[in-house]
């Protein structure tokens, strides 16, 4: 008999950002990229990526303009993500003290719902080296493979998509 293992799940809440939280999600951000993509981006990339310092109101825009749903575990916010009208997911990060813990996959249906609530019928990413797996495992596949240039570095990564439930035929009985 097979064994099936499934990972702990925490008590979490998924909601909508809210103004003021944007230095949280930075810094939520740049431990994702130099603590859980680093395993497959260099030290060079991941300061590239997301460096040390940065411009506070850009960043401030940036969230407030793709309007990312957050992940509350114990009054933190442990990932987020966003979900344009086109289908395009922009953003998706774990802190890393959360990985392995369902709060991704928490967040990922949690889009999927989402995106067919809307009638959205096709998910889209630019997925890292790191997240490829995670993605793939949530029904996405590659249609693309491509290199990133930020700040004088170049960052593989991989063009993804995924059909959602919008997407599914009715079933016509004639």
């Amino acid at each position: 008999a097979e064994t099936i293992r499934h990972r702990p799940v925490t008590p979490m809440q998924i909601r909508a950002y809210r103004t003021g939280e944007e230095a949280e999600l930075r810094q939520l951000f740049h431990a994702s990229v130099h603590e859980t993509a680093s395993r497959h981006y260099s030290p060079q990339q991941c300061a590239a990526w997301a460096p040390a310092s940065y411009d506070i109101a850009a960043w401030a825009e940036r969230i407030q303009s793709v309007n990312p749903f957050v992940v509350v575990v114990d009054d933190h916010l442990a990932g987020f993500a966003d979900l344009q009208g086109s289908g395009y997911i922009d953003l998706f990060f774990v802190h890393p003290r959360w990985t392995g813990k369902g709060i991704g996959r928490s967040l990922m249906q949690h889009l999927m719902s989402e995106a067919a609530r809307r009638g959205i019928t096709e998910l889209t990413a630019d997925v890292s080296v790191a997240a490829e797996k995670f993605f793939a495992s949530n029904g996405f596949v590659v249609v693309d493979r491509q290199v990133v240039e930020l700040r004088g570095q170049s960052l593989p990564n991989a063009r993804m998509r995924c059909m959602t439930q919008a997407a599914e035929p009715s079933r016509d009985p004639s």
